[in-house]
């Protein structure tokens, strides 16, 4: 796909080569069930309609059930940038590799980590980011970080809002005690990239996706 100043210029296909079975497989035989009966699971408001359209989807993280439950709810693959000790686990590694996720230094602005995601946009990916980088115990977005408000920027795709009711309930930080409370999703509506990536633009949009997720989770915007 080509690109101008670093821009996405053509809309990618709904379904990214290479995730299509992998994605379709855990969507509809482990996530949904999983999300609809045992959580009792709804999305309230709708991804966007034009489904080739590149997004840069923000979310507060409360637990780890967060990131397949939201690709379960987009309808389409995403790619989340996750910290890149989990890529060094034997296991999970192949698995979160094949599913298109972008290893991320915490605490620093990754440029390489940024290049993977801008490539994931280019090839048809939703890319996800955690406002906060790291899991809230309290399922609010509480010190949101620039780094998706940067990718934005970069790329030009606009930032996608969605909040995850619960999730820090169902499976609390630190412990695998795992409660079937109601989990809902709310997806807000796009917010504009950046025009600039200068630290206070950067900080006033990051500040402005935090404000829409933690309204959409009091429930006083949808």
């Amino acid at each position: 796909m080509a690109t101008q100043g670093g821009m996405i210029s053509r809309p990618s296909p709904p379904v990214p080569h290479g995730a299509s079975m992998a994605y379709w497989l855990l969507r509809n035989l482990l996530v949904n069930p999983l999300f609809r009966l045992l959580f009792r699971g709804r999305v309230e408001g709708r991804p966007p309609l034009h489904q080739w359209e590149p997004y840069v989807v923000v979310a507060n993280h409360g637990s780890d059930l967060d990131p397949p439950l939201l690709s379960c709810a987009m309808g389409r693959p995403v790619a989340f940038m996750a910290k890149q000790e989990l890529f060094q686990v034997p296991l999970l590694a192949p698995i979160i590799r094949g599913l298109g996720a972008v290893p991320v230094r915490r605490g620093h602005v990754d440029r390489r980590a940024l290049d993977q995601s801008m490539a994931r946009l280019q090839q048809g990916w939703l890319v996800g980011v955690f406002l906060d980088g790291t899991r809230s115990a309290s399922g609010m977005v509480e010190r949101p970080r620039h780094g998706a408000a940067l990718l934005a920027q970069r790329s030009g795709c606009p930032l996608l809002p969605v909040a995850i009711l619960n999730s820090h309930r169902a499976l609390p930080h630190g412990t695998m005690d795992l409660r079937l409370v109601p989990i809902t999703i709310r997806i807000g509506q796009p917010i504009a990239a950046p025009l600039s990536r200068d630290r206070q633009t950067l900080e006033t949009t990051s500040q402005q996706c935090a404000a829409v997720i933690n309204g959409l989770i009091r429930g006083s915007t949808v």
